[in-house]
C-alpha cells in the first residue's frame, strides 16, 4: 500500500489504550460503591434510632429485669443483620450473573470463585453490624427509670 505510510504502535501502548475504558469504569464503578456504602450506612443508622426509640420502654424494663448491655446490643442488631443476610441472598446471584457477563467480554477468560463475594458479605455484615451497634448501645445506656418514664 504505497499511498499509505507504514504506521507503528508498540503492544503495551495498545494494551493499555484498549484497557483505559475498563479503568475508568472502575473508578466510577467503585465511587458509586462508596457513596452506596455511605447511603446504606446512614440508613441503616436511622433505622436503629428509630427501632431504638421505639423500643425504649421494653429496653428500660429489660435492663431492671438483669439485661446486660450485650444482649441488648444483640437484640437490637438482630434485626437489621437479617435484613442485611435477606440482601446478600438476593445479591450474590445477581452480582454472579452480571460479573459472568461482563467477563464473557473478554478474550481470555478466568472464573469466579466464591471467595470475594463471601470476604464482601462478612465486610457489609461487620458495617451493618458496626452502624447499628453504636445506636444500640447508646440506647442499652440509658437509664432504665427514665426510660420507662419516657416510654409512657
Amino acid at each position: 500500500m504505497p499511498e499509505k505510510p507504514f504506521e507503528y504502535t508498540f503492544l503495551d501502548q495498545s494494551l493499555a489504550q484498549l484497557y483505559r475504558a475498563e479503568r475508568a469504569l472502575g473508578r466510577v464503578a467503585a465511587g458509586f460503591a462508596l457513596f452506596g456504602i455511605l447511603v446504606a450506612c446512614l440508613g441503616l443508622l436511622g433505622m436503629a434510632s428509630f427501632t431504638a426509640e421505639q423500643r425504649t420502654k421494653e429496653i428500660g424494663v429489660r435492663k431492671v429485669l438483669g439485661a446486660s448491655v450485650g444482649n441488648l446490643i444483640l437484640l437490637l442488631s438482630r434485626e437489621s443483620v437479617q435484613l442485611v443476610l435477606v440482601a446478600m441472598v438476593v445479591a450474590w446471584p445477581l452480582a454472579y450473573l452480571g460479573l459472568t457477563r461482563w467477563l464473557d467480554s473478554f478474550a481470555y477468560q478466568t472464573s469466579l470463585s466464591p471467595i470475594p463475594f463471601v470476604l464482601a458479605g462478612l465486610i457489609v455484615l461487620g458495617v451493618a453490624f458496626g452502624t447499628v451497634s453504636l445506636q444500640a448501645r447508646r440506647a442499652a445506656m440509658t437509664d432504665p427509670v427514665a426510660a420507662i418514664r419516657r416510654g409512657e
